[in-house]
């Protein structure tokens, strides 16, 4: 069974918690954080993950078109 991805609304910033499988990964300001999330979290093929596949993630605030203006 997939593990459950939830993103958070963006802050002030536009930057976005990241939570898999239960736990805080950190904090993402773009899309390709969330797939460097899920390989750090042993995840067998982040590259191909489809970011809108419902059931894997829980996008709050914003889809994953969703972030800060120019990242940090």
């Amino acid at each position: 069974m997939e593990k459950r991805v939830v993103v958070y609304p963006p802050d002030e910033r536009g930057w976005r918690k990241v939570r898999y499988d239960g736990e805080i990964l950190g904090t993402a300001y773009q899309v390709s954080d969330i797939e460097e999330f899920l390989r750090l979290a042993g995840h067998p093929d982040p590259e191909s993950v489809d970011l809108t596949e419902e059931s894997l993630f829980e996008w709050r605030g914003g889809g994953p078109e969703t972030w800060a203006e120019s990242p940090p």
